[in-house]
């Protein structure tokens, strides 16, 4: 393995990393010449692999037209991105708009904005506290830190932004007691992506749904990591029957450029004046004349279908591999976007030395929470690549 040594990093990342040189399809090769399967897809990112000419074609062509332009002018790609999303997204809710910007916690940090504004426009000063569930995580930037009831995130950042508040998740009745008129959100994932993998249930669903609507309170989904494709669906809320006011992605909305979606309704849209927000690279040239190709690629109803059946595929194998392996307490996730919780003395320890043993081997993988080795592969993995990578986690578990 060919790794680097206190690189000129923050030391907030690893005093050692992997350097990776290339990569083609779902694998990876690293500076050295070796060779990996990449089970992580660049934390849920590459749903479309590496290397792919359509990518870098569209890309290239636009930058020598126009690479940035900054949003006091519109450009034929960013406006025509913004009508797929809104196309796309319509199973979902009769979105009226699109707010670009570089990353989820914008997208999400845009949410919150936007739900406290229709808040104080609708009910006045005062009804501006945001509920989340917990261990969600919604980003690192202030406000969406402040909305990720995780202290290890959060801790040594204090005190954070004010008027917020948590319920455990998938527990209908805290809910419900919690949630009145005096907040202006509720932010939700419907699959746990840091925080363990836990899936929403349904029935929770149902009352986020009832509940919102019935104060008036907006319900944002961040599927940062479940929209386009990682479920199995094209977003996670159409699994669990959840009906958001803003929904927001952006994990592999650009093939791996950086850009996030926040989809918001006509009642927000039409209360917004010109500098309420903004951003100066969200929705540039270059970022949605990718965007718009990958979300025709992913949406196309031939390449869903595909995932949905490796996605039943990636469910059996690892459920198998809970049944053959006495460390793995459970299998959590959905689609294409699946943990395995692991048993141990030192399950954080037990989880790196996974990982480790699995990466010399020729595999990436990811962690969820401490306990739970995570895997995002990329939508495009094929039946022959997904047995190599369970067949390889399977020989260093106990």
């Amino acid at each position: 393995m060919s790794t680097v040594h206190n690189p000129p990093f923050a030391k907030n990342y690893s005093v050692e990393m992997l350097q990776v040189d290339h990569g083609r399809g779902v694998e990876l090769w690293d500076a050295g010449g070796k060779r990996y399967l990449d089970l992580g897809a660049g934390i849920a990112v590459n749903a479309l692999g590496y290397g792919r000419k359509d990518l870098a074609r569209i890309a290239s062509r636009q930058m020598r037209k126009l690479i940035h332009i900054s949003n006091l002018y519109a450009t034929a790609p960013s406006i025509e991105c913004a009508s797929t999303l809104i196309r796309v997204t319509s199973d979902i809710n009769s979105f009226a708009a699109v707010q670009f910007g570089n990353s989820g916690t914008e997208a999400n940090e845009a949410a919150l904005k936007y739900a406290r504004l229709y808040a104080r426009a609708k009910r006045g000063p005062g009804h501006h506290k945001i509920l989340a569930l917990g261990n969600g995580f919604h980003g690192r930037t202030m406000g969406a830190l402040s909305a990720t009831p995780t202290k290890k995130y959060s801790e040594p950042f204090e005190p954070l932004v004010p008027g917020m508040d948590s319920v455990p998740f998938n527990d209908p009745d805290a809910l419900e007691a919690a949630v009145d008129e005096s907040f202006a959100a509720v932010i939700v994932e419907v699959v746990q992506g840091e925080g363990g993998l836990r899936v929403m249930e349904p029935g929770f669903a149902e009352r986020l749904n009832e509940v919102c609507a019935k104060h008036d309170v907006i319900l944002i989904a961040d599927e940062i990591q479940t929209g386009l494709g990682r479920t199995g669906r094209l977003f996670g809320s159409s699994l669990v029957g959840l009906s958001p006011d803003i929904m927001n992605f952006s994990k592999p909305l650009a093939g791996g450029l950086p850009l996030s979606a926040t989809m918001i309704p006509a009642k927000v849209n039409d209360l917004l004046h010109p500098g309420d927000h903004g951003t100066t690279f969200g929705g540039g040239p270059v970022t949605t004349a990718v965007a718009n190709h990958v979300v025709k690629t992913i949406s196309d109803p031939a390449f869903m279908a595909r995932v949905a059946e490796r996605s039943m595929q990636f469910t059996g194998l690892l459920d198998e591999l809970v049944t053959a392996k006495s460390e793995i307490a459970e299998r959590r996730g959905v689609g294409m976007l699946q943990g395995l919780v692991v048993e141990a003395d030192d399950p954080k320890a037990r989880v790196a030395a996974i990982m480790a043993a699995c990466a010399e081997k020729g595999v990436l993988l990811l962690r969820s929470s401490s306990n739970v080795v995570r895997m995002a592969p990329p939508l495009i993995l094929g039946q022959t690549d997904l047995e190599r990578g369970i067949e390889v986690l399977a020989s260093v578990m106990e």
